[in-house]
């Protein structure tokens, strides 16, 4: 499967891919991120990447994205739906002060990491954003961490980044929140009841260019952009390595 920007030819990549996609016939949806970024106290870099990944899930797990079991779905389950049958785009915008209480009173979800705060709100279509945030700034999001990251707990999902790549934190956190997704739709229902029960713990982080080689060939899902902002299309811009998905082989 894939995303923003999906190919659906493979259930492990996922990317904003060029040229002709059957998902561009389909309505075209986005998913709003909106990262709290206060001049005086930003977040750090990692922070909010790993933040936005463990937005998207919430909002993924949430009963209201769910259809019901009695055949009502949840109030968003219609937008999820209609998001993910067309190119799943998400787009990050930065808020402070007003502007993030003005976000806030939307309907959505706000997710904190250790500083950083991201609010995920229920898919919209590409050309109706709601007021409240169409007004709020893509760039601006450029954060940075004050030494490197300590590396992660093996027996945490860990979604690794191109080490050739440079993106912005809101281009990376959009992709951060694709190789969550990836992971998501490959695991079994006691698997995501697992991750959802540790409250999503996972770790982003660079790959050793060594190591992105073997993780690109590797199996597991793999996230393509297609080049519409910061990166080249076709460019492999995460790996989602979640334990239970190691040593697993697709048919692709």
């Amino acid at each position: 499967m894939a995303v923003t920007s999906p190919d659906t030819t493979s259930p492990t990549t996922a990317g904003e891919y060029p040229g002709e996609n059957p998902r561009d016939k389909a309505p075209q949806f986005v998913l709003p991120l909106v990262v709290r970024i206060e001049k005086a106290e930003p977040p750090a870099r990692t922070d909010a990447l790993e933040t936005a990944a463990r937005a998207v899930l919430t909002l993924l797990s949430d009963e209201r994205s769910l259809p019901g079991a009695d055949g009502e779905d949840g109030a968003w389950a219609r937008a999820v739906r209609d998001w993910q049958d067309a190119r799943i785009r998400k787009v990050v915008r930065r808020a402070r002060g007003a502007e993030w209480r003005k976000a806030s009173g939307l309907p959505g979800i706000t997710v904190p990491g250790e500083r950083a705060e991201v609010r995920v709100f229920p898919p919209v279509p590409l050309d109706g954003w709601p007021k409240e945030l169409v007004k709020l700034q893509v760039s601006g999001t450029d954060l940075d961490d004050a030494g490197p990251p300590p590396a992660p707990d093996a027996s945490v999902p860990v979604l690794w980044l191109n080490p050739e790549l440079e993106m912005s934190a809101g281009k990376a956190m959009a992709q951060a929140g694709h190789g969550a997704q990836l992971a998501w739709w490959e695991l079994d229902g006691a698997a995501r009841d697992a991750w959802r029960a540790a409250g999503f713990a996972l770790a982003v982080r660079t790959a050793e260019p060594a190591r992105w080689a073997a993780l690109t060939t590797s199996g597991l899902p793999v996230v393509r952009d297609a080049g519409f902002t910061e990166i080249a299309p076709g460019s492999c811009t995460v790996v989602a390595d979640h334990p239970a998905l190691r040593g697993r082989s697709y048919d692709l």
